[in-house]
């Protein structure tokens, strides 16, 4: 059975109706996925959601709470109840690029021993791109970006968390390793990161998908005291990743598909330059 994309709900009905139209032009039609609305979106948000639901080639569900139950017990019970279901999780600002859920969901099939498969971000932190650790602008042309993507060889070289612009969590690693800790994290971005953590300290791996790219209008917020709650319990985490993004070892390899998204654009900007002549009429 193939993955659910869970879409926990924000506030801002914009990016919510930029975020539906990239997953209906660049996921496959019936996959699954919820939108999950913990009495945060208004009347303009939800309004978007009801025309979406019309039309969208995606198996869609919306649910709605009465009260808000807070955002990491809410992606928690939304994660339980896909119990046994290879789960991606996306931020409501994203904008995932075609063929993004099929690359992720191929880097799982590539390796038994991946929890969680990262794409690139312009604002993915450890996965960013063309940058690493900056807010780099959204890219122009996400089709093309994601065709020059896939053609990048499948090395899935390993991150020290998973990051949660958009990020695929395997079944069984996220059943051994448990649910989210609502009682320690205010924000589910800190909280799925903390999953990721105690999936790797069980042996399991949180790679880059290198393959599929998911962009976002800003870098991901923080809620007061999740970071020191991480550094805390995870105090071996904050130096690797330091060490990580001063080292850059996804340096070559982020040169490797600048120069490719390079080489795929001159084709076409020059195409019109050198129009071949007609050919000769044919001698009566």
């Amino acid at each position: 059975m193939g993955a659910i994309v869970l879409l926990p709900l924000g506030v801002d009905d914009a990016v919510l109706d930029r975020c539906l139209a990239a997953l209906d032009a660049g996921t496959a039609a019936g996959t699954s996925i919820w939108l999950a609305d913990d009495a945060q979106a208004g009347p303009r948000a939800q309004a978007v959601v009801e025309h979406w639901l019309a039309h969208t080639p995606l198996q869609a569900e919306y649910t709605r709470r009465a009260r808000p139950l807070g955002e990491v017990a809410h992606l928690d019970e939304m994660l339980r109840a896909c119990d046994g279901l290879d789960v991606a999780v996306l931020a409501p600002d994203s904008v995932p690029a075609p063929g993004w859920l099929q690359q992720l969901q191929a880097t799982f099939a590539r390796d038994a021993a991946i929890a969680t498969a990262t794409p690139w971000c312009n604002v993915g932190e450890t996965a960013a791109w063309p940058r690493l650790g900056e807010l780099n602008p959204e890219p122009g042309d996400p089709a093309l970006l994601a065709h020059v993507c896939a053609a990048l060889p499948s090395l899935h070289p390993e991150l020290p968390s998973a990051v949660t612009h958009a990020v695929l969590v395997r079944a069984n690693a996220r059943r051994r390793a448990g649910g989210l800790d609502a009682e320690s994290y205010l924000g589910w971005n800190a909280a799925l990161v903390d999953l990721s953590l105690r999936m790797a300290g069980l042996g399991w791996r949180n790679v880059l998908c290198e393959n599929a790219f998911v962009s976002r209008a800003s870098e991901a917020p923080s809620r007061d005291g999740d970071l020191e709650a991480l550094a805390a319990r995870w105090p071996g985490w904050v130096p690797r990743l330091a060490d990580f993004l001063m080292h850059d070892p996804l340096h070559t390899l982020r040169q490797d598909l600048q120069h490719g998204l390079q080489q795929a654009i001159m084709p076409r900007g020059q195409g019109d330059l050198f129009v071949p002549p007609s050919p000769l009429e044919p001698p009566v």
